[in-house]
């Protein structure tokens, strides 16, 4: 009897923890203007949290960097793609983005000759220009989905890449992936071709 309810207690348990651990409720927006988002978005990152840092040990040197965004779409899985995105280009451009400026000055003479004037027009153009940046390894720190007025899903996520031996592509470049793929259709051709040849010439007895 003791067996059965012990059992039962723990069936009971195990229901509950699924139940709480299986849903999440997405919160509302109270109005059409963004008056709530998450402390971590903005800017205020617990780092050592963030970068899941040790106080002692191995990784008390660990170090992170990280890329936020939001989006938004009435299609819940393209809105959490769309700040995936927004945020690792973030990331690409704290690695490797570069900016540039351009400037342009037009100046005329306006009037008669003895009554002219000068009108000159500065027009200066910056771009942020981020090339063929790999942010292989990166991890999402931080996920929320928030219901909006409208009844879009707005997403919001914070992604971190951890830096050198910590970056779980670390020691997995797609170099070494092209190889492996090269090697192992280099023995498939190579197999198929001893295979292939007439019995006479073949080496295999």
């Amino acid at each position: 009897m003791k067996k059965h309810i012990k059992l039962l207690s723990v069936l009971a348990m195990s229901v509950l923890l699924t139940n709480c651990a299986g849903n999440y409720k997405i919160k509302s927006e109270s109005s059409n203007v963004v008056d709530k988002v998450p402390s971590w978005y903005m800017a205020d990152i617990n780092e050592s949290k963030a970068c899941d840092r040790k106080i002692f040990g191995k990784d008390k040197d660990k170090v992170c960097i990280y890329g936020v965004a939001t989006a938004v779409s009435p299609d819940l899985n393209l809105a959490i793609e769309k700040a995936k995105m927004l945020a690792k280009a973030e990331l690409a451009d704290i690695i490797k983005g570069e900016m540039n400026k351009e400037s342009k000055q037009f100046i005329t003479e306006l009037g008669k000759t003895e009554t002219k004037t000068i009108v000159s027009e500065v027009e200066s153009v910056l771009v942020n220009v981020i090339k063929d940046t790999v942010v292989r390894g990166y991890e999402i720190f931080e996920q929320d989905v928030t219901l909006t007025k409208n009844g879009y899903y707005r997403a919001w996520i914070g992604l971190r890449l951890p830096m050198g031996e910590y970056n779980k592509m670390y020691n997995f470049t797609i170099a070494e992936a092209v190889d492996a793929y090269n090697l192992k259709t280099k023995a498939n051709i190579a197999y198929e071709k001893l295979v292939g040849n007439d019995n006479d010439n073949s080496n295999i007895q």
